[in-house]
């Protein structure tokens, strides 16, 4: 195969592990990244990733040992709170086996950046279409260039520039709002919230609305305000400017009136402002291949945060780097990767919904059951 012209348009997971992947076996790639900069935004909570399927894929790119050097078992704790008594309904303690321990998603991002050729990533190139013709994918900047490439890789995430180019299907709305804050120094500033909390993640909730939190590294405990059942416009419908910090307090600490105090003070005492995330997803869905482009993570398979995205997107990057390096020809390369991830994918979608069901079950539900059950679906699809 001559060298091949490849583009990863997005410098998440996905498309990060894709490159490191061809790097290591000497395939050049360029990844466009539309942020401006490695530190441009914070990149997000914890992220478990499961023996199968993320940490394989860390094992498959070399970069396996960097990350148990980072990721913290202990944050496998699972706490499930009684939202009026905070009284623990359901308490899974970490343990020694490393099957889903969590790692900040910005320690992995950077894990990856570091592990790349300088000038890997090319920043502040936002894209602007994708087009393919026999065989080639033309691609237009947000600055008026344009280039042509033998493959365009999306892994531009949930409103993906690329994905257009393959597939039709747009992400759908859930119903479900998570208004994101945070806490910073918690075991110092506020002991007795992480006496509450644990060392991992926590969730109460009652009435169509929960308080989670996740540990992050270095006492950053991120805090999530869920909303069910709720109107995609429900800021403008309820009259909550998302800038007006006081005002977004004010209105969640109504609706969570009656609670524990301690889960209310996880609001009340929040150092950040607040953060509207309406959730989406993709319908289960697959594509006829298209020759030039393909899609990782979630530009493919778009799914609520339920601990599955993360691993997807991994395996995704690091096997369809494999096949690229197995083949010698760019095409059937894509055609044998795709052929893997989009039954898997579908797999993956329908998993999720048997998980949201387990989870809407209550306290009683084995957190460690529900990853194994996403992992023995994706991994033994039916198709």
């Amino acid at each position: 195969m001559n060298t091949p012209r490849i583009a990863v348009i997005g410098a998440g997971v996905a498309g990060l592990a894709c490159a490191r992947g061809l790097q290591i076996h000497g395939v050049p790639v360029t990844v466009y990244e539309r942020e401006a900069s490695e530190t441009a935004r914070w990149q997000g909570g914890m992220l478990d990733l499961h023996a199968p399927t993320g940490q394989a894929a860390l094992r498959a790119i070399g970069l396996y040992d960097e990350f148990r050097a980072v990721a913290r078992p202990e944050a496998q704790e699972m706490r499930m709170l009684d939202p009026l008594t905070a009284a623990i309904l359901n308490h899974e303690e970490a343990d020694d086996e490393y099957y889903a321990p969590e790692i900040d998603r910005g320690q992995l991002r950077e894990l990856l950046l570091d592990s790349l050729a300088p000038e890997t990533v090319h920043w502040g190139r936002p894209l602007v279409d994708v087009t393919t013709v026999d065989g080639e994918a033309r691609v237009a900047f947000g600055d008026g260039t344009t280039e042509v490439f033998d493959l365009v890789v999306g892994a531009d995430g949930a409103w993906s520039r690329v994905r257009p180019a393959v597939s039709d299907v747009l992400p759908v709305y859930t119903g479900e709002c998570m208004v994101e804050t945070h806490l910073d120094d918690i075991d110092t500033r506020h002991p007795e919230l992480a006496e509450l909390i644990g060392l991992g993640s926590m969730m109460a909730g009652a009435g169509g609305a929960m308080i989670c939190t996740q540990r992050n590294s270095g006492g950053h405990v991120v805090v999530y305000a869920i909303l069910e059942d709720i109107p995609l416009e429900w800021p403008a419908i309820a009259g909550v400017d998302m800038t007006d910090t006081d005002a977004v307090r004010a209105h969640l600490l109504n609706r969570f009136d009656g609670w524990h105090d301690g889960l209310l003070d996880l609001v009340r005492r929040s150092d950040g402002g607040f953060i509207n995330r309406p959730i989406h997803r993709l319908p289960a869905h697959s594509w006829t291949h298209v020759p030039g482009a393909t899609l990782l993570g979630d530009a493919a398979h778009l799914l609520p945060p339920h601990g599955i995205g993360a691993n997807l997107a991994l395996l995704d990057g690091s096997e369809l780097a494999a096949a690229i390096v197995a083949h010698d020809d760019l095409d059937q390369a894509v055609r044998a990767y795709e052929a893997v991830m989009m039954p898997r994918s579908v797999a993956a979608a329908r998993a999720d919904v048997e998980i949201a069901a387990l989870m809407d079950q209550g306290p009683d539900v084995d957190v460690n059951d529900v990853r194994k059950l996403f992992n023995d679906r994706m991994l033994n699809p039916v198709v």
